[in-house]
């Protein structure tokens, strides 16, 4: 049998207590050391911790102090949770941290959280697939002072599809985002960004193409923040799903 699984990546949500996974709660309650993003979640979240867990804010450490912090932990037999907020699968950092985990020998898992655009559109109380106006969603992000995105993922073609869009870590580029995306969209196209969904100081600004970024620069905003774009958040448009289409043909009719 291999050695026993002492780090676990934890999606932690958009960053409200109560919407980490029951699983994600039980393993916090077990842990003796959880490291976590102070930046992006709600304090509250570490109300699930056991008291006297070693608890460390990952935002004044690079990557490399964040995995000597696993390794340490580990090789002292330690049950270590390592919190990202939202879920694993998008933006966490997850595949340089486990590159360097897998270099030390220190086993882990990923345990799934609610992602921040899901919050976003649940606050927002629209679905972002929405029959006869867009099947699809883009989840992608813009270059700042970021890592480059890959040639073949340009804001552009994305938008020739008109499919929604998610942009993440996009917030202080809004303008100029939007004046790329404009000859696919339309000006008048709706534009919701979200702010700390479902933390306190929660802010939505409604707009669109046009418009939009007047607004988030009057709101002021500059981090944790998550733009969505397309024609499926207007709630005028679309259509019925083949799903609940009354001429359907049913199992046994």
């Amino acid at each position: 049998m291999g050695e026993a699984v002492t780090v676990h990546f934890v999606g932690a949500g958009p960053g409200a207590a109560d919407l980490l996974t029951v699983r994600a709660t039980r393993m916090l309650g077990a842990a003796d050391v959880v490291l976590y993003p102070g930046t992006y979640l709600d304090p509250d979240v570490l109300s699930h911790c056991a008291p006297g867990a070693d608890l460390v804010d990952t935002q004044g450490l690079d990557l490399d102090g964040i995995t000597d912090r696993l390794v340490v932990a580990h090789r002292a037999g330690h049950d270590v949770v390592r919190l990202t907020s939202g879920d694993p699968s998008l933006y966490s950092a997850l595949a340089e941290q486990t590159r360097r985990l897998d270099a030390h020998g220190v086993p882990w898992d990923v345990t799934p959280g609610v992602p921040a655009y899901a919050a976003a559109s649940a606050l927002v109380g629209r679905e972002l697939t929405v029959p006869l106006v867009a099947q699809s969603v883009v989840l992608t992000r813009t270059r700042a002072r970021s890592t480059a995105m890959p040639s073949t993922e340009s804001l552009a073609a994305f938008a020739a599809t008109r499919a929604t869009l998610v942009l993440h870590l996009a917030i202080t580029r809004v303008r100029a985002l939007m004046e790329e995306i404009a000859p696919e969209y339309g000006g008048d196209c709706p534009v919701v960004v979200v702010h700390r969904a479902s933390q306190p100081g929660e802010a939505v600004l409604r707009g669109t193409v046009t418009d939009i970024a007047d607004r988030v620069e009057e709101a002021g905003f500059r981090q944790a923040a998550v733009i969505l774009v397309g024609w499926a958040l207007d709630p005028r448009g679309g259509g019925d799903s083949y799903l609940y289409d009354p001429a359907r043909p049913r199992p046994g009719g």
